[in-house]
Formats: structure tokens, sequence, C-alpha cells
């Protein structure tokens, strides 16, 4: 008698050991899911804002180049004149129609 409840002991903290390591491995397992798809979706996020960063590089050189020409008054006075259709002293503007 005093042996089978020794079994029964043994057997009932095997199966609380098993349990208490199935638990563990699984919230390992989900915790560390968890983290993987995190970095995979900061991955993607960092090749979008790559991709952002370098259009905003090209438009940011553009601009520069703009603003470097707004600094020569001969091409304000030609930008002025196409696109606000000013003229010189003696000059008629004409505008024709795109198509």
């Amino acid at each position: 008698m005093a042996k089978t409840r020794r079994k029964k002991k043994v057997r009932a903290r095997f199966f609380l050991l098993g349990l208490t390591s199935m638990f563990i491995i699984v919230a390992v397992t989900f915790t560390i899911g968890k983290y993987w798809i995190e970095i995979i979706d900061k991955y993607k996020e960092k090749k979008v804002l790559e991709k952002e960063l370098t259009s905003l590089k090209e438009k940011e050189e553009e601009l520069k180049v703009d603003a470097d020409k707004l600094q020569n008054p001969e091409y304000i006075a030609r930008y002025a004149r196409e696109k606000y259709l000013y003229s010189k002293e003696g000059e008629y503007v004409l505008q024709i129609p795109e198509e």
C-alpha cells in the first residue's frame, strides 16, 4: 500500500512537472513568435521609410537647384514672363492655348 501511494505521488509530480514544462514551452514559443512578427513588421516599415527618405532627398536636391536659380535676376525675370505673363516695356504677350 505504501508503494502504491508513493507511485501515485511520483506520478502526480511527474504529471505536474510535465504540465508546467508544457506551459513554459507554449509561453516561450508564443513570445518568440510575437517578437518575430514585430521584427518582420519593423523590417517592412524600414523599407518603406527608406524609399520615402530617398524620394525626399531627391526633392531636396531639386529644391536646392530651384533656390540657386532664384538667386539669378535674369532667371526670375524670364520665369515671371513665362509663368505670370509679365512683359517687358514694348512687348506684347500672346497666349497660345495648349492642346
